[in-house]
């Protein structure tokens, strides 16, 4: 019968065949040990001399890292193992042998060796874990936000101006007029929550910021969702069910996966709701006490983040920021101006910033204001000056960077690890 390795437990002391690859070897005497993997998991199977005839014998202990394979024998139940089953080998059918040998083997490679074959690196365990993970986390999300009423709108990759900062647009010399890749789809899906009420966007964005960080790529994947009648406390209150809905799933479904990682499963079962609320004036206070040169009018950097949550277990909002260090399409506290309805969530143990989001601007009169206090063309934004002429109402959205969530879940140190093929300021390739 063949079988997925996903599904070995409901064969156990069974015959089955098992279609992969051969991602490891070690022989002792009579016994050949081959590790195997078809993609849904691993597995371990043994060869011994005295139960295949010499031909299979002879082929397993030749067969090269990386041959495609299938593979005939019993699964037998083996406490050892990680998964809690072995393969005792019958038969060995090579479908393809590797033409060289795998270039990626147990000797250290640097970082930069492992990029260049970011092709074959993906085949490691590890890398296999995190993937995982990472579809955890994408359909975690699919299915909270379809709980709470959202729809996914699909927002345009192709922009004639930036949300937020032009300086970190890639052109595009296609179009008559000027074009970029998009930074944030954003302002796109705020035109669908007229529609819908209740809005999200999952896709690739681009930012050609010059930064080199562990937490900077060029191209990730962002989800924005995007919601009317709602203010910014209740913009908050769904973005930490949201973590914490993700947390749990990532919990159910891939405690194995973390264990190949060998992250602290602890830590994220120690996550608890609600998160705490600290407004940037009092960050500003703590970390003027933890050394930082940080003023009341200054933006976080990431070493503020990291001061603020490497202790914590939990991730933190910090809420109303200086107006003037936010977008132009942010509310105003009423309470005070000089802040504005936002705030960042901060994953725990130093990961740093995961979430952003704001109250929008949803006055006609002031959005105006604001465009041109911010030296934008008003004819650019006059779609979006539209969405307030007519039936506008208080709304709010918010988005996450799915590779920082999936580093932080994945307790791995760079956001690179997150995505199958990084794209930095000097990665293209492969």
């Amino acid at each position: 019968m063949d079988i997925r390795l996903i599904d070995a437990k409901n064969h156990l002391d069974s015959p089955v065949r098992i279609s992969g690859w051969l991602a490891g070897k070690r022989s002792s005497g009579k016994l050949h040990f081959l590790q195997i993997r078809d993609g849904s998991d691993f597995i371990q199977g043994v060869v011994f001399q005295g139960n295949v005839s010499p031909e299979v014998f002879e082929r397993a202990g030749s067969l090269s890292l990386e041959s495609s394979i299938r593979i005939t024998g019993t699964l037998v139940e083996e406490k050892r193992s990680p998964t809690g089953v072995e393969l005792q080998v019958t038969d060995i059918e090579v479908v393809r042998a590797s033409l060289e040998d795998f270039p990626i083997n147990k000797a250290d490679h640097g970082p930069d060796f492992l990029l260049e074959h970011r092709h074959l690196w993906l085949r490691s365990k590890k890398q296999w874990a995190i993937q995982r993970v990472r579809n955890t986390i994408i359909y975690a999300t699919y299915e909270f936000l379809a709980d709470q009423g959202f729809i996914k709108i699909d927002a345009p990759i192709f922009t004639p101006t930036s949300c937020e900062d032009t300086t970190e647009l890639f052109e595009v010399s296609y179009f008559e007029d000027k074009a970029y890749l998009s930074q944030s789809g954003q302002l796109y899906i705020e035109a669908a929550i007229f529609s819908f009420g209740r809005v999200f966007d999952f896709g690739p964005v681009f930012r050609s910021e010059k930064s080199k960080t562990r937490r900077h790529l060029t191209e990730f994947w962002m989800m924005d969702a995007e919601m009317a009648f709602v203010d910014h406390k209740g913009n908050m209150e769904m973005q930490e069910q949201l973590v914490y809905f993700i947390v749990q799933k990532v919990l159910e479904k891939n405690i194995y996966e973390l264990t190949i990682l060998e992250r602290d499963i602890e830590k994220l079962r120690s996550l608890q709701l609600p998160f705490l609320r600290m407004t940037h004036k009092e960050a500003v206070a703590l970390l003027q006490t933890m050394g930082s040169s940080i003023t009341e009018n200054d933006d976080l950097g990431a070493e503020d983040e990291t001061l603020l949550t490497k202790d914590r277990t939990s991730p933190i909002f910090i809420e109303k920021y200086p107006y003037a260090v936010k977008a132009f399409y942010m509310k105003k506290d009423p309470e005070n101006p000089f802040y504005a309805l936002c705030s960042d969530m901060l994953a725990p143990e130093g990961y740093g910033e995961i979430f952003g989001g704001s109250q929008r601007e949803d006055d006609y009169e002031e959005l105006l204001k604001e465009i041109r206090a911010h030296n934008l063309s008003e004819s650019d934004f006059q779609w979006y000056l539209d969405l307030r002429k007519f039936g506008s109402v208080p709304h709010s959205g918010f988005g996450f960077g799915l590779e920082r969530i999936v580093t932080w879940m994945c307790g791995t140190h760079h956001v690179r690890e997150a995505i199958p093929f990084p794209r930095t300021m000097y990665r293209i390739t492969p």
